[in-house]
């Protein structure tokens, strides 16, 4: 995929046409070598604070995905999410403006067990019907499940919600596009799996995608991306200023609810 480019061959030694290449990681990236695809947007920025009418003032958006930092319930949360802080609380995700965003289009949500039925109300406060759900299988290297601990039982996978507002976009596709189910390798933190991308993609060709939450190994050809870790280079300039003059960044909950 176009999207990935920035993952595949990485010069090792000398460059130009007789430099070596070999397969690399993300994570072995220097965020100062990191290379933004061509044809990708990126918006270094926290979500909590962000200007979103500078945004919705330009466009509308046939597909926004987001993976949210949700709050967990317990006392030492491990989840290292897209905004290089622990958690946002449901109010700041609430308050995301989702109906300026979308007029007609797809929204696509990565939920947690705990947060299951909270995602689906949300759907009915920002004016979205829930119309399908995609379940990503998490395997190893060896194919094998990439079991992780849970509350109850183990668990191997994740979970996005699909909805619709108002009309298919024009140029969505009908009649069973790809599969609900994704086999994929385990990524790293907080790492969705490229088969999403290609399977909105082929569901709405051309269309305009936003991701919001995202992270510098989210950033793909023809997506807007945003989130405070998309340069790989720290936070936003806003964020370092909070941190300097109150200790703290606006929206951040670390631990069971405290600020």
């Amino acid at each position: 995929a176009a999207g990935a480019a920035h993952l595949r061959p990485r010069a090792v030694g000398a460059g130009g046409a007789g430099g070596r290449f070999e397969v690399g990681r993300v994570e072995d990236l220097d965020p100062a070598d990191w290379q933004v695809p061509p044809q990708c947007i990126p918006i270094h920025a926290n979500i909590v604070n962000y200007e979103w009418s500078r945004l919705t003032a330009l466009t509308q958006f046939d597909v926004v995905m987001m993976d949210p930092p949700w709050a967990l319930a317990t006392a030492n949360p491990t989840r290292g999410v897209a905004l290089g802080y622990s958690q946002l609380t449901d109010a700041d995700i609430e308050r995301l403006p989702l109906p300026e965003l979308q007029t007609d289009g797809f929204l696509f949500i990565w939920v947690i067990n705990a947060k299951y039925k909270f995602a689906v109300d949300l759907f009915e406060k920002w004016g979205y019907d829930l119309v399908d759900e995609i379940v990503w299988v998490k395997v190893t290297v060896n194919k094998r499940l990439a079991k992780s601990h849970g509350f109850y039982l183990q668990h191997a996978k994740e979970v996005c919600l699909v909805g619709r507002k108002g009309r298919d976009p024009p140029s969505a596709r009908s009649g069973g596009i790809g599969s609900d189910i994704i086999f994929a390798e385990r990524r790293g933190q907080s790492q969705k799996p490229e088969e999403i991308y290609e399977l909105i993609e082929q569901l709405v060709p051309n269309g305009r995608y936003l991701e919001i939450f995202g992270r510098k190994n989210n950033l793909r050809d023809f997506w807007v991306t945003i989130g405070n870790e998309v340069t790989g280079t720290g936070l936003p300039e806003e964020d370092i200023a909070q941190l300097e003059q109150e200790g703290r960044i606006e929206g951040a909950v670390y631990g069971a609810g405290k600020n």
